[in-house]
């Protein structure tokens, strides 16, 4: 008999929450984690980098707040205290998720998994990890020595994804750090250049340069995020250069060298040098499945390493099961969510498949983005007849009260049923804002049903309403387009 009905590998946001669903079914349940449960999102990704955002936020604020009629004098921040609270935020969800899986009955097995076969482990001891010696166990090889060897009716891999490093020369220097590494530094960096405008990157820019530092992106595309809306992307980069962040879209880093500081040599559309005490590498991020052993159980990658699955997450191995981003699908822990709740439930004898069709992502800069559905140029490129409207949060009563009116909302319909296609949102709370449309085209909404859903007043969740009707030819409280 087996020592589990179901083993995942992992406990990040997919393996979690895919073995308390299971053990709620009725399974046997272990989990094997080489670090805090929570993986990337609770410890060096979603959570982390929220908290300290807040607090760049709260800072920022205060510096205007005389435009408030409240006066903050002698205006200063703590770093340290900053992450300080961050820890301890980080150390609070944690702690809870490991009380959960207590309560769900989940046994959890602390240590790095190897596969045997198919649907045998050996758990060995998580090496230390190299960003913070003596620090949390995170991305090293395990050591030589087996602690325990596992067997289960099913495996689920969640092992998630971590930042991929650049193929340039001096990308191994002191003071080029990833994502996670950018939580072990100490102080604010006076010259931070951020390689790569995507989600990670921003966040990071948006960051340290409310903090004072002097911040510039590379982006190689022709706007910042530019899996967003190409509006928004443009929006964003505008901003950006009002605050004093440099941004050079259409270039790429060549090379990074070290004199007394960092010297980034950058080609393209704005070559440059660039002098820096930080560079900061948020490119994107690969599979972690380094040392999972995934040969000895049969299970294939594709080009790029990610595992393939079916709609029921089932890999090509008969009983195991990928979840997050090590599938590739959509690197966003809510996916790996979703993703986790569909695999133990089909595990279970419960039928069910994951859609992949409305998925909201949001970027917690500032201003904040979210979009969800098709931008414009991909319904076009879909085949779409569509049309646009845009709406700004400036035309919003709560927005002024807010004293945040920068960006708008934009809302991607096909021209002859006037159905939402895309909500693309730049500005403030655009993150809770976007679930509007996200329900909108998981239902199936048009524009006529957005805009006569009755909206609470005064709030920023009427901006749906009001470009609702914008893009019917009867907008309220902005002028009409003229014809």
């Amino acid at each position: 008999m087996p020592d589990f009905d179901l083993l995942v590998v992992g406990g990040g946001p997919g393996g979690y929450v895919a073995a308390i669903r299971a053990a709620q079914r009725g399974l046997r349940v272990g989990l094997v984690e080489k670090e805090r449960p929570g993986g990337v999102c609770l410890n060096w990704g979603c959570i982390p980098t929220k908290a300290m955002l807040r607090s760049a936020e709260i800072f920022q604020t205060l510096a205007t707040a005389a435009d408030f009629g409240v006066y903050a004098d002698n205006l200063r921040y703590d770093f340290a205290a900053v992450r300080q609270r961050k820890d301890g935020i980080v150390k609070q969800l944690t702690d809870g998720v490991a009380s959960l899986l207590a309560a769900n009955g989940v046994t959890v097995i602390e240590g790095h998994a190897r596969f045997t076969g198919p649907t045998g482990v050996e758990v060995f001891e998580a090496g230390r990890s190299p960003i913070f010696p003596g620090g949390p166990r995170y991305a090293a090889a395990p050591t030589a020595t087996a602690t325990r060897t596992i067997s289960a009716k099913d495996v689920i891999i969640a092992t998630g994804s971590v930042p991929a490093r650049l193929p340039i020369p001096g990308a191994d220097l002191p003071g080029v750090i990833t994502s996670d590494g950018a939580f072990g530094l100490t102080e604010v960096p006076a010259r931070l250049v951020v390689i790569g405008g995507s989600a990670v990157g921003a966040e990071w820019a948006s960051l340290f340069a409310s903090f004072g530092s002097q911040v510039t992106i590379v982006e190689m595309q022709d706007t910042l995020v530019p899996l967003e809306d190409d509006d928004v992307g443009a929006a964003l980069g505008r901003s950006f250069t009002k605050r004093g962040i440099t941004v050079l879209t259409g270039s790429t880093v060549e090379s990074i060298a070290q004199t007394d500081v960092l010297r980034v040599s950058v080609a393209g559309e704005h070559a440059r040098e660039l002098d820096a005490d930080v560079v900061l590498v948020g490119v994107g991020r690969r599979p972690n499945t380094a040392d999972l052993g995934l040969d000895i159980a049969g299970i294939s990658t594709d080009a790029r390493g990610f595992i393939p699955v079916d709609e029921q997450l089932r890999t090509g191995v008969q009983h195991v099961y990928a979840i997050g981003d090590v599938t590739g699908r959509a690197l966003l822990a809510h996916v790996a969510s979703h993703q986790g709740l569909t695999a133990a439930d089909v595990i279970a004898g419960h039928p069910a498949h994951i859609d992949y069709t409305v998925i909201p992502a949001a970027t917690f800069t500032h201003p904040e983005i979210a979009g969800v559905g098709f931008t414009e140029a991909k319904a076009r490129a879909a085949g779409h007849d569509v049309v646009t409207v845009r709406f700004p949060f400036a035309a919003l009563g709560r927005a002024q009260t807010f004293g945040d009116t920068e960006g708008f909302v934009k809302i991607v319909a096909g021209r002859r049923h006037r159905e939402v296609l895309g909500v693309h949102i730049i500005g403030p709370s655009a993150s809770d804002l976007i679930t509007e449309g996200a329900l909108a085209i998981s239902l199936e909404a048009t524009l006529d049903e957005l805009a006569d859903t009755i909206h609470a007043h005064p709030t920023l969740g009427e901006i749906g309403m009001e470009a609702a009707l914008a893009g019917l030819g009867l907008p309220v409280h902005i002028a009409p387009r003229k014809r």
